[in-house]
């Protein structure tokens, strides 16, 4: 275990944004991170567990406790299933599910992060999330004082949620296992329209594994949504806002206004969301509202390639970010009467 006083966490994130930490724990053991978790918990020490970092965005003042930086390491196959450690890179995983055959986490390929992390989330990206494929997770719970495995059913996973991020406080992420497919080298079907159609498939098809994650890393880097240190259009959290879930009657609203607006041939974005809702798109909203690619003179932007990433261009502060946050919500409230929520985690700050 590693420590050290006053620590930059801004270079553990990839907004590259934030004030240090009082203290930061690198913990390389589920020991060692069960340790960490327990002295902080003992001593009343505030905690902010830190994995790959793509998914924070921590105030310039930055964290007044302990930070624990999660790297473990281990890749378990066991025939269909992958037990991953929390603190393995997941685009890494990602790869070594598609190389061994199996099925079921391809598109998520390119999406930055740890394995540990993807839970909390329930990580989602052109038509695949992990729940479908998660079947435990085991994490130290720290009211219990004791390690648990949480069936998929334990983990309430929704769209973009889950029994973690519902309760932060109470779990810290061990390992994750995956029930994967072995479909003869292929991919899960396509669920995603877009994949669909740049593969030149029907949705529902499958198509050779490498191949599928293949394009979907290219779709994602053609929108920056593959982290460059090079590229300030990817210092971003990827999707900063979730997209809208409404019901009839909300959506009824969002349909008129949009027709008001943008004249009655105009159609929003719908997609079924479960009985009685409906989901749009926080990109089209933004794009809709005034906020189009690139848009802002400061050191923080959207991004050129993608409407729902918000970028550091190098040189900003958090509070430059929320700003341009905090417009964009504002802006897209006023046209459509739907207010966007912040998908990353805020540490010291808000929307």
């Amino acid at each position: 275990m590693h420590l050290l006083h006053d620590a930059p966490l801004a270079p553990l994130t990839t907004f590259r944004l934030g004030g240090p930490a009082m203290r930061l724990v690198t913990a390389e053991t589920d020991a060692e991170v069960i340790d960490a978790v327990r002295e902080a918990d003992d001593s009343g020490t505030p905690l902010l567990v830190v994995g790959g970092g793509s998914n924070l965005v921590i105030g310039d003042k930055g964290f007044e406790g302990t930070a624990l930086r999660i790297a473990t390491r281990g890749v378990e196959p066991r025939g269909t299933t992958l037990e991953l450690a929390a603190g393995e890179v997941w685009s890494d995983a990602v790869a070594r599910s598609v190389a061994a055959g199996l099925a079921g986490i391809e598109c998520l390929a390119g999406i930055p992060g740890s394995a540990g992390a993807t839970p909390i989330q329930n990580v989602g990206a052109y038509g695949q999330e992990v729940s479908a494929t998660i079947s435990e997770v085991i994490a130290y719970d720290r009211r219990a004082g004791e390690t648990v495995t949480l069936s998929n059913e334990d983990c309430a996973f929704s769209y973009r949620h889950s029994r973690f991020k519902a309760d932060p406080e109470r779990y810290v992420v061990l390992r994750v296992r995956f029930e994967l497919e072995d479909a003869d080298g292929l991919s899960a079907p396509i669920r995603y329209a877009e994949t669909a159609r740049v593969l030149g498939v029907e949705p529902g098809e499958r198509v050779p594994l490498a191949r599928a994650r293949e394009t979907v890393l290219k779709l994602r880097a053609g929108k920056g949504m593959v982290l460059d240190a090079e590229d300030h259009d990817t210092w971003s959290a990827g999707s900063f806002f979730t997209n809208p879930i409404l019901g009839e009657e909300q959506f009824a609203e969002f349909r008129a206004r949009v027709r008001e607006r943008l004249g009655d041939g105009v159609e929003p974005p719908a997609y079924p969301a479960g009985e009685g809702r409906r989901k749009t798109s926080a990109a089209w909203l933004i794009d809709k509202a005034g906020y189009t690619k690139g848009y802002g003179t400061g050191p923080a932007r959207i991004s050129t390639k993608h409407t729902l990433a918000l970028t550091n261009r190098g040189g900003a502060t958090t509070e430059d970010l929320l700003a341009l946050a905090r417009e964009v919500v504002a802006g897209v409230r006023e046209a459509f009467g739907i207010t966007l929520v912040n998908e990353p985690v805020m540490v010291g700050v808000s929307l």
